[in-house]
């Protein structure tokens, strides 16, 4: 190596080819998100996961880091996904309560919004031309990406674009979902977060947890139950409407 170049360019070799630098900037990127939500007063359009997204994006194209490369450091959060998964219990069982003098009619709410998250995804792919992988990728969308990754082995479709099209719904149904729920006229927080639960899962529940506990906690239970829900009966149904 020519003795010209700075020290720095030294560091950068090999932070470059080390799995801490995915690392740092997945948290770095967040950090930035979560900075950015906070100081536009929490407004739903400044999603912190879309912008950590865009910055990682845009980060390693412009260091040419290869998405395996990337992959290597990042892996460490990602190992998180199945606590995260198992923890969803926790909500499910402080929202029993809740569920008292409700069960009927958010158990007709899940299952209508599930069907719904389905048929009109599934339907407008279809309507749009798109091939069977990307179709497959729509069915489990709506449940939470650990769970709807499993579901999509299960029914034999790609985990990796079931789980772009569940963090991108997330997304879409963080930002979304208040000018949604205040055009059709829900404004009940119990009733807002079950629907967003239901619709956005984690990314959802989170955003529901920063305007409102109560919306939260029915964000949380209608998530950890569409995930039980959809886990049992999209492989069940799905083939057989298929074939």
């Amino acid at each position: 190596m020519s003795k010209n170049l700075p020290d720095i360019y030294e560091i950068w070799v090999y932070l470059s080819g080390s799995p801490l630098l995915a690392l740092f900037l997945t948290l770095a990127a967040y950090q930035c998100g979560l900075w950015a939500y906070e100081r536009s007063g929490r407004h739903p359009v400044a999603n912190p996961v879309l912008i950590a997204v865009s910055l990682i994006a845009a980060a390693i194209t412009i260091i040419d880091m290869p998405y395996e490369k990337y992959f290597e450091g990042a892996q460490f959060v990602h190992f998180l996904i199945g606590t995260a998964t198992v923890s969803l219990a926790i909500p499910i069982v402080k929202g029993l309560e809740a569920l008292r003098g409700r069960i009927i009619p958010l158990l007709a709410a899940l299952l209508a919004g599930g069907a719904t998250s389905i048929a009109s995804a599934v339907g407008l792919a279809k309507m749009l031309g798109a091939d069977a992988a990307i179709v497959g990728g729509f069915y489990a969308k709506s449940v939470t990406a650990p769970i709807a990754m499993g579901i999509a082995e299960r029914i034999h479709v790609s985990p990796t674009l079931t789980a772009v099209f569940a963090v991108t719904t997330g997304i879409l149904g963080a930002m979304l979902a208040r000018f949604v729920l205040d055009a059709v006229g829900s404004h009940a927080w119990w009733q807002r977060g079950f629907a967003i639960g239901v619709a956005a899962h984690g990314i959802g529940t989170s955003r529901a947890f920063s305007v409102s506990p109560e919306a939260g906690t029915y964000a949380s239970l209608a998530m950890g139950m569409h995930g039980i829900v959809g886990a049992v009966l999209i492989p069940l149904v799905i083939p057989r409407l298929s074939g």
